[in-house]
């Protein structure tokens, strides 16, 4: 290390990151500054003004011109002896970085720290300050101080990290950039014992408390944990594309998905507070956001919670850009594993995207990215208002898509072949298959409730809730209650509707899987087409009269029914009160039906009755009292003659064998004759 190096020549303490040499042209005791200018202490009077922006050096030329190949060539290439002032504005690191080095070439004493070792480097880099010209020169000098102090330091490598912020595209080419993202990852994946990581001023009671407090406070030193998210503040006060080098470099050493994930999230809190002041339980975490953006000093101030309840067009221009960088660079590095960010943060920075018009491939991607995990998502999450200047209060659209991504990623499931055994196999189909249909069923109530949201928006199409409503497959509903309610709301924010299209609305319901309470109210509900309330009214029977014919086939002591009969009391013993004293409510439900059903039957046949006998009146009263003898004798051998008729027929049916025999002897004497 530095502290057990020497040098030959004397005043040079690597180990204290001071740099000077005795080798120069000019004996000075310093600088001094006056106003925006810098002043050699010494007796001779400088022959070059070096101006750096509104900083202005008094300097002499051969101090500068031992040390520095571009000094050389501009003042040699300009052929002018008397050449007296030179301007250096793209001098990365600014006047400070060029004090630095100016110091260096009169030899003075110059501290490297990491705060400025990144950019001095450039510096020497762009003053061409190489071994050629003197051995030992400044380049040599920060890339050892790179080398051997900054990147073996957690603390160092990320100051000098941050730092290079100000200074693309020379840190980038200079490899600085590289060399401390691989230096953080590295240490992140490692074991943290003894790096001092606190250092960014976090408030204590929130992430991970101190390596040494948790030390020092634990009870027994040999369970001591070191907390997972330790690195997480420290990388957050980094710019987004060096947070994305850390990252990418963090994911090839290897560190599990979800510390990933959550890395990302804390980031996200950080410079996005939109994200957390509309969701739940991350009030803390913003106000710890706030602060330590007020302590940073980098240029994206955060922020977003300003500008999310505004429109498109309030939103600063500027403010706005480096948002969208922020956005885009997170879907970007997100990993691919399904559960590595949670559904509700991957939702609000689907809100956020459509708000600033991130890229409409990272959105589509983004937007997949929820469909693998769309049951965890809730009803506040999907109220996304609708930033496309349509008619509808919230994007629809965008829920439809994300239903679709969701139903794609599920067949996709289903279909994989799987490289296990057969019996393992038939076991994993068996349990992928009961937790794509729970998924599903999640889905649904959530597309339910969802529908039950929006349906109050009066210029919601009822092609859009049908379609919507539509997407999912029968099997995924076991109760049609949610979208009944759905659909009992949209009647009301819509009582305009006709005839048919309240039919083509109620098309997406089954009525046989409503409950009783949604039939009773369906029954009554005037806004449903009487052809709905029919069917519900039918539905209803066959389920009472089902329910009637088994518990007619248990009263009878049927066997085969017994252990039904145990199984059902079991499960109401092992269910909640509150199912209980459903069931309770739905047989007395039953016998009240049963009642009124047996009351209709016996009105019905008192009706029957009285309308036999008012017939008969009715027949009595038309009959006509004269007719002529012509008409009364016909009529009299007419019935005469059926008369005969019936009699014989029901003689012959009586005895046919009787007739048969008679028959069969006269055709015998007959033939004997």
């Amino acid at each position: 290390m530095w502290e057990s190096e020497t040098e030959s020549v004397s005043g040079r303490d690597y180990g204290n990151g001071v740099l000077s040499s005795t080798k120069h042209g000019v004996k000075t005791d310093g600088f001094e500054q006056k106003g925006q200018s810098w002043y050699v202490a010494t007796d001779i009077p400088s022959d070059l003004l070096v101006q750096i922006g509104d900083v202005s050096f008094h300097l002499h030329k051969y101090p500068l011109l031992s040390r520095s190949g571009k000094m050389n060539r501009i003042i040699y290439d300009s052929r002018d002896e008397e050449l007296s002032k030179i301007i250096l504005d793209d001098l990365p690191g600014g006047p400070e970085a060029f004090e630095l080095a100016a110091k260096f070439c009169y030899g003075i004493a110059v501290d490297l720290t990491a705060t400025n070792i990144s950019g001095l480097r450039c510096a020497a880099e762009y003053l061409e300050m190489t071994e050629d010209l003197e051995e030992g020169n400044l380049i040599f000098k920060t890339e050892a101080f790179l080398s051997y102090v900054v990147l073996s330091s957690w603390r160092d490598s990320i100051l000098v990290l941050k730092s290079c912020a100000k200074l693309s595209p020379w840190a980038e080419n200079l490899q600085i950039v590289r060399r401390c993202s691989e230096s953080i990852a590295w240490k992140a994946c490692a074991n943290p014992k003894g790096i001092k990581w606190q250092y960014t001023g976090k408030h204590p009671n929130v992430s991970s408390p101190k390596w040494n407090e948790m030390k020092d406070s634990s009870p027994s030193r040999n369970q001591q944990v070191v907390p997972p998210d330790w690195w997480f503040e420290d990388v957050s006060i980094l710019r987004i594309d060096h947070f994305v080098r850390v990252i990418t470099a963090i994911k090839v050493k290897g560190m599990r998905h979800e510390l990933i994930g959550a890395a990302l999230m804390h980031y996200a809190a950080k410079w996005l507070p939109g994200l957390i002041k509309e969701g739940s339980g991350s009030s803390d975490e913003g106000s710890n956001s706030n602060n330590s953006n007020g302590s940073s000093s980098n240029s994206w101030k955060g922020g977003l919670h300003m500008i999310v309840s505004g429109t498109r067009d309030e939103v600063p221009s500027v403010q706005a850009k480096d948002q969208r960088m922020i956005i885009e660079s997170l879907i970007s590095i997100i990993p691919q594993q399904k559960d590595s960010v949670s559904c509700s943060f991957l939702l609000r920075l689907l809100r956020m995207a459509n708000l600033l018009k991130v890229a409409p491939a990272l959105v589509t991607e983004l937007e997949k990215r929820v469909g693998m995990q769309f049951e965890q998502a809730t009803l506040a999450d999907l109220l996304i208002p609708s930033y496309n200047k349509t008619d509808t209060l919230y994007d629809v659209d965008l829920v439809q898509r994300l239903l679709e991504h969701f139903l794609v990623q599920e067949q996709t499931e289903g279909s994989s072949p799987s490289r296990s055994s057969f019996s393992d196999k038939h076991m994993h189909d068996g349990n992928q298959r009961g937790s794509n249909l729970n998924a599903k069923m999640r889905v649904a109530r959530l597309v339910d409730s969802y529908l039950t949201e929006v349906s109050r928006d009066r210029n919601l199409s009822l092609t859009k809730f049908q379609v919507l409503a539509e997407a999912l497959p029968e099997s995924a509903r076991t109760c049609d209650d949610g979208l009944y309610r759905a659909i009992d709301s949209y009647l009301k924010a819509h009582p305009t509707l006709s005839e048919h299209e309240r039919k083509r609305l109620c098309r997406v319901m089954d009525c046989q899987k409503l409950s009783i309470d949604a039939c009773m109210h369906a029954a009554q509900n005037e806004r449903l087409p009487l052809r709905v309330v029919v069917q519900v009214l039918f539905s209803e029977q066959v389920k009472i009269s089902n329910a009637i014919s088994n518990n007619s086939l248990k009263d009878a002591g049927d066997s085969h029914y017994q252990p039904l009969v145990s199984n059902r009391k079991s499960l109401l013993e092992a269910t909640p009160q509150s199912f209980q004293e459903g069931w309770t409510t739905a047989k007395k439900d039953i016998n009240t039906l049963k009642f009124e059903l047996e009351t209709v039957k016996t009105k019905y046949l008192e009706l029957q009755n009285d309308m036999d006998s008012l017939q008969r009146q009715f027949d009595k009263i038309t009959k006509p009292k004269q007719s002529s003898a012509w008409t009364s004798g016909w009529k009299k051998l007419s019935k005469l003659t059926k008369m005969t008729n019936l009699e014989s027929h029901e003689i012959g049916s009586q005895v046919p064998n009787a007739e048969l025999t008679r028959k069969t002897p006269r055709r015998w004497r007959n033939s004997i004759s």
